[in-house]
């Protein structure tokens, strides 16, 4: 018991994930005011405004910041992680998104030319878009991340 305990009072740890489960929050919330209707894969799903892991690693980082020091060996990793993260939202998964979108509609485009029938395949068949981010999004994330660090690291577990 003394282990969970140490766990979630452990402010580091709680700032990455409060990070990610407010960005995870908010990102349902404006995907639901701009679609007009609610996604519950929205809350655990990849892509999107905010972006979660660039939350998530950020609100890692600033919080081994304000706990370890910026010369530290702990932020110093942190920090690596987080600039590896959000350079692959940003990049890889970013452009992994758009090819599926542009499959996608192929697909579309031949079942309209009736040279494939949807009907055959399944819903998982359809690529996932949703993968990466625009540098609104990771900034947002950013911002985030950071706001929950101070959040949790200053007021919550002082």
């Amino acid at each position: 018991m003394r282990y969970l305990n140490e766990l979630f009072h452990n402010p580091i740890l709680m700032s990455a994930v409060s990070a990610w489960f407010v960005a995870q929050i908010l990102k349902t919330i404006l995907h639901t005011a701009l679609t007009r209707s609610f996604n519950a894969e929205r809350l655990i799903g990849t892509g999107g405004m905010p972006s979660s892991h660039s939350a998530t690693v950020t609100g890692l980082a600033t919080a081994v910041f304000l706990k370890c020091g910026p010369g530290s060996v702990e932020f110093a990793l942190a920090g690596a992680l987080a600039i590896i993260v959000m350079y692959d939202a940003l990049g890889i998964r970013r452009q992994a998104g758009k090819h599926a979108q542009v499959l996608n509609e192929m697909m579309d485009t031949m079942e309209k030319m009736e040279q494939v029938d949807w009907n055959t395949l399944s819903p998982d068949d359809r690529l996932k878009e949703f993968l990466g981010h625009t540098p609104l999004q990771v900034a947002a994330g950013v911002i985030v991340g950071v706001l929950m660090a101070i959040l949790m690291c200053v007021k919550v577990f002082r």
